[in-house]
This record gives C-alpha cells, structure tokens and sequence, in this order.
C-alpha cells in the first residue's frame, strides 16, 4: 500500500513542473439574448424590459487557471415598448477589453461539481450608437464603455461549454438620450444646440450561448485543476524526501507516521485509522490482550466479566451490530487499509463458528465528490472486503453486500470525521 501511494506521489509532483503545459488557453464565445436601455430616456419613451436584439462575440486567453484577458465585440439594438411608446431604433456597437477572473476555481466549486464554475470581468472600451426615426439628430454617437459582469459555465465537454452572462454597461461622455430625441442634459437648450455636457448613460444584457475551447490537451483552464508547483530540482528532491518520512510506519501499525498519533503502538495491538490502541469495551485492557475485547472485565480474568460467558455468539454479534467492528479505508480507495485488516478477520472468525449465521457488508463514502460516484465507490469497498470473507472460508451463500453511498452523520469539515466514513460495516441476517 505505502509502495502505491509513493509512486502515486511522485508521478504527481515530476508532473507538475509541466502542470502549465497540460491545459489549454484559448477560446471562443459566441451570445445572444436580452439588452436594456436604463436612462437616460426622453420623457414619454420607453424601453422594454427584456429586449431581444444584441449579441457578443469574443475570443478570451487565460494566463492560467485563475485569470485571464478577452477582447468583445457587441452589437444590436433598442426599441420602444409596444403600444406604450413612440416608435425609435437606435442600433449600437460596442469594443471591449477586459480582465477575467475564474471564481469557481478560487471558491473550490469543484469541491461540489466539477462541471459548473462562476467567471467574472470587468474592462472598458469603445462604442457608436447610430440612431434611426428621430427627430432632433441623425449624427451618430460616439462613446467610451466599462463593463463589468458575472459568466456561469457548464462544461458539455472537454471543447464546449454552455454559457450564460449579465453584465452591466455604463457609457461616458454620451451626448443623447438612447431613444437619440434629445440631448443628455436636464435642461434643453433653446434654440437647440448641443450643450456638451457629456454625461453618462446606464445599460444591461442578458444573454446565452456557447464557449469553443481551442488547444490540443484534454482540458481548458475553465476546468484544469493543478497541484501545488515546485519551481527547482531542490524543492523537487526536498519534497520526495519528506513523502518519504511521511510514509514511514515506525512501529509497524500499519498507519504511516504522519496519520499516526500513538507512534510505539505495542506489537501485535488491534489499532484504529489513526493509530491508536483499541479498547473497545473500555475496561482497560488493549484489545490486542483482551480475551473478551467486546465485554467490559478486570485484568485478573483476562478481560472477561467475572461470571462465566455461556453465549460467545451473543457478546460478537452485540459488538458488530453495534457498529464496534468496521474496515476502514483511504480517500478514493477500494483497498482495505492494513490495520483494518483484522476487523475483517474477527467477522470471518465469528461467521465460521456460527454457521446458522448470514451476514451482509455494507460499504459507504464520506461527502466529497458527486454522489453518483460515491454510490459505486462505496459498492467497491463493500465487494473488496465481500471477497475478503470469501477467501477467508466463508461460504458465499451466507454473505450478501451492498454500496450505500455518503455517510452524512458525520462532520464533512473534519477530515477524522470524513475518514471514518471512508468504510464497510456489517449487519445480521
């Protein structure tokens, strides 16, 4: 077990030098949707709330997983509400530049769904508005533009992802109101004549559509998820050498030095996922010298109680049905880990002493991942020690096993409390 999880742990950090080299960055958007002329507006127009007409295309570049740059280009236009309004068209377009920034990837959305994250921009560019039916002007309008907006993605596939954004607009040094009928100004000069008094206008968008994900690796940077980078060969060989400390078992538990909290567990002892000594029925004497590890006794008789135990069967069944007796297991592993062999053992002991007796393995998953795939991982566990009774000797006929996914009775913040839920327990039948 500790060889696999070396070789897992130095594949990954000699990788992840080249951790940079492994997604792709560029790609191209392409939306539609809604737009809303906020103000200003001449009295007595209006515009609709949710008005179709604009579209964005763009290309964007991500340095890496976290941040990145894009260029936008906008156009469509603003109409009266129907019925409500006079009549006015006023076709726009806008050139943006502007900064992104992968939310999801700083929250760790992946935590929860690895296909949903939340990008976020803000830039500034250009824009003309060119105006159609209006009275007191038919020059265009020439302004500048910031942006800022919030992008949900989710990934179709490794090339596609669907896309939806709101982004809000405000244009500097507008001249006229968006209908184009007056100018931008409180007051109106009389005669007409341009005030200059260049205020600002207020617009919105609504839209949908689709990313492109250009590059030859597998994944874009919307969805890469990198280790931790070290940059020389003397991090590289610090790093392995303390994996490799890391990995020790000094007294020889079977619970690697760094999990271990009780690191001269005696030879022989029956040990928790932590390391320390089991005392079951909690009389004081170690499991591992307590000839009734499950039934509270003094010293002087081994551990049992005092009165003589005519049912052996009663006491073992009280100890597995009460959930004392468990395989435990690492994160994302259907492998029992070593200490916990000997639960198994103790229930296939158990199991051919009373042959009357059927049994069913009942595997679970802490609460990372989807639940989908913490379904099928916890049917692992339950299979992998299933097996395990099987080449014990016991007859299959009188074993069943089933995966019941995430174990939420325990604490997801606290990593002892998510290890105990990485394990198989046991029912009688």
């Amino acid at each position: 077990m500790r060889k696999l999880i070396l070789s897992t742990l130095l594949l990954g950090v000699a990788s992840l030098t080249f951790a940079q080299k492994d997604f792709n960055r560029w790609s191209l958007e392409v939306n539609g949707g809604f737009n809303k002329a906020m103000g200003p507006l001449t009295p007595g127009y209006l515009s609709p709330t949710l008005n179709i007409g604009h579209i964005d295309l763009g290309a964007r570049h991500m340095v890496n997983e976290y941040f990145g740059f894009k260029g936008n280009l906008g156009l469509g236009s603003f109409h009266e509400v129907n019925g409500e309004s006079p009549e006015f068209t006023t076709k726009y377009l806008t050139l943006t530049a502007q900064g992104v920034g992968n939310v999801g990837r700083m929250m760790n959305f992946e935590s929860f769904s690895k296909k949903f994250t939340l990008l976020a921009h803000l830039g500034a560019g250009g824009g003309k508005m060119s105006f159609e039916k209006q009275v007191r002007t038919t020059e265009d309008d020439y302004y500048y533009i910031i942006t800022s907006g919030i992008t949900p993605l989710f990934r179709l596939s490794d090339r596609i992802s669907l896309s939806g954004d709101i982004s809000v607009n405000v244009n500097g040094r507008q001249t006229y109101t968006f209908d184009g009928n007056a100018y931008n100004a409180d007051v109106q000069p009389d005669p007409l004549q341009n005030p200059y008094v260049h205020a600002t206008g207020t617009w919105w968008t609504g839209t949908l559509g689709l990313n492109f994900y250009l590059g030859k690796a597998e994944q874009h940077a919307d969805w890469y998820i990198a280790a931790d980078k070290y940059a020389t060969k003397v991090e590289l060989a610090e790093a392995i050498d303390g994996i490799k400390d890391m990995l020790k078992d000094s007294d020889g538990d079977g619970v690697s030095d760094y999990l271990d909290k009780e690191p001269n567990t005696p030879t022989g002892a029956r040990v928790s996922f932590n390391g320390m000594t089991l005392d079951s029925d909690q009389d004081g004497t170690a499991d591992h010298l307590d000839k009734c590890p499950f039934l509270p006794g003094p010293s002087s008789t081994g551990g049992c109680p005092v009165e003589e135990i005519t049912e052996q069967a009663d006491y073992l069944r009280k100890a597995i049905e009460e959930g004392y007796v468990n395989v435990y297991f690492g994160f994302d592993s259907s492998k029992p880990l070593s200490y916990s062999n000997s639960s198994a053992a103790f229930v296939a002991n158990f199991l051919q002493k009373n042959p009357g007796i059927n049994l069913e393995v009942k595997g679970f998953a802490d609460e990372l991942g989807e639940e989908n795939y913490n379904i099928k991982l916890s049917e692992k566990r339950a299979k992998a020690v299933y097996d395990l009774l099987i080449s014990a000797g016991v007859d299959s006929s009188r074993l069943s096993y089933k995966g019941y996914g995430e174990d939420t009775s325990v604490d997801k913040s606290s990593p002892d409390a998510r290890q105990m839920a990485r394990r198989t327990s046991f029912e009688i039948k």
